[in-house]
């Protein structure tokens, strides 16, 4: 355990920053947890930082710890309208890196889908290795194109290959039985979340992703569904037109911030 003591004030008690933890750190003062923080490695293997505390010294003391104490670069998500959490992290040496809207999709919205190409069909009944084969080769291609920090943040990648795949979660498209489209759908969270909508290079702008959708809403209206959420970044305007296209209205935006130093 790492402990780094600091009075703020003359009379004040002595402030304790401890790791507490692989992943957590306390703030201390008179015996009393008054802060905590909490690094939490993602699959993609980035780390990413929270922390709770009331107080503007407190919480700059615990962000000054876990950054010393973690190799870079490191992350934190903010709600874009707590502009107060982010000037924090702002104070701590973090940069916005990236922005993400999200989406109310209605899924009752009637949409005519555009005719697929010849031979490709829409399907909800998934194998997991040509899903593994269809996956790897999207993320191949979208990171040589505009980088996979394009695609929403809770798309992650594999570990090598060997993480589990549920391909409960997913509707997909193929062609002559070879798989070349696919929307994964988050059902456990408080309402269905689509979290991808990819397809590959060479068969978009044919009417495949506008489908999957048409297909997806139409199963959660039917089940009961009345909204699912979404999140695309925003640079992402092609997502952001065929999410409107069905009716999407904005719910909110959060911030991804890095705390990275510049190479010499």
């Amino acid at each position: 355990m790492n402990s780094l003591p600091f009075t703020p004030r003359r009379g004040a008690h002595a402030v304790t920053i401890s790791r507490v933890a692989e992943n957590q750190w306390h703030a201390v003062e008179n015996d009393l947890v008054v802060g905590r923080g909490h690094a939490s490695r993602r699959l993609d293997g980035r780390t990413f930082l929270s922390i709770d505390t009331w107080r503007d010294a407190i919480f700059d003391l615990l962000a000054l710890a876990m950054v010393a104490d973690r190799p870079e670069p490191l992350y934190t998500v903010v709600d874009e309208t707590d502009q107060d959490l982010a000037a924090s992290w702002e104070r701590a040496g973090f940069a916005s890196w990236r922005r993400e809207l999200e989406f109310a999709v209605p899924t009752d919205r009637r949409v005519t889908p555009a005719p697929l190409p010849p031979g490709v069909v829409i399907a909800g009944e998934v194998a997991e290795s040509p899903l593994r084969e269809l996956d790897q080769a999207i993320r191949a291609e979208v990171e040589a194109s505009v980088g996979w920090q394009t695609m929403p943040a809770e798309v992650l990648p594999w570990q090598g290959g060997t993480r589990p795949i549920d391909p409960s979660k997913y509707t997909i498209a193929a062609r002559h039985n070879q798989y070349v489209g696919l929307l994964r759908l988050a059902t456990m969270t408080r309402q269905p979340r689509i979290g991808l909508i990819a397809v590959r290079a060479g068969e978009r702008r044919t009417g495949i992703a506008r489908a999957l959708l048409t297909q997806v809403l139409a199963d959660l209206h039917r089940a009961g569904i009345e909204t699912a959420s979404a999140e695309v970044n925003e640079t992402n305007e092609a997502a952001m037109a065929l999410f409107e296209s069905f009716g999407a209205r904005p719910t909110g935006s959060n911030l991804e911030l890095v705390h990275q130093q510049e190479k010499a």
